[in-house]
């Protein structure tokens, strides 16, 4: 297990909070998460999903990983 810690450009308010946690917690491999406005926490299963496909993830929701 692996937890990694990314600042997230473009996040305003808590509907930015919600997307991007719903965006991570349908994910496969990512087990945990704690997101804030700028940041996300992120507990994820190496074996299952690499660092590339978690910023894909928050990308993909409309944010970019600074």
């Amino acid at each position: 297990m692996t937890t990694t810690v990314l600042k997230i450009e473009g996040m305003s308010c808590q509907h930015c909070v919600m997307r991007v946690k719903k965006a991570l917690d349908g994910t496969n491999g990512i087990v945990g998460t704690s997101v804030e406005i700028g940041s996300a926490s992120v507990s994820y299963d190496e074996a299952k999903i690499g660092k590339e496909a978690i910023v894909s993830a928050i990308e993909k929701a409309g944010y970019k990983v600074g």
